[in-house]
């Protein structure tokens, strides 16, 4: 678990989640995620607005923390996917929440 994290623990539980699923594109990855396995290039065609870098360091920490699992296949070429562990998986009533009201808000505030 990432020192931010464990820092968030002393605050507030509410800390401790933001700390672990908040930060750019975390959310969108797990949302995807919960569609079941993807690859790196996969998982970067579905979010194209986060670079490489980004999305490398995002899934880095969420593995760290224990919500994503990278399994790398013993192949010529490596093959690589990303899965929620079940307490990534644990997420999806709060994802499939967010998403609902990200999708009232922006009916709601459309020009």
């Amino acid at each position: 678990m990432r020192l931010p994290v464990r820092r968030a623990m002393e605050v507030c539980p509410v800390e401790v989640a933001v700390s672990a699923v908040g930060g750019t594109w975390k959310l969108t990855v797990i949302k995807h995620l919960l569609e079941g396995p993807r690859r790196f290039n996969e998982l970067g065609r579905l979010v194209p607005l986060a670079n490489t870098k980004t999305l490398t360091r995002q899934l880095r920490e969420l593995e760290d923390d224990g919500l994503v699992l990278r399994t790398v296949y013993p192949e010529v070429p490596p093959r690589v996917e990303y899965s929620l562990t079940d307490l990534g998986r644990s997420l999806q009533p709060i994802v499939e929440a967010m998403n609902a009201w990200g999708k009232d808000f922006e009916r709601t505030h459309a020009d």
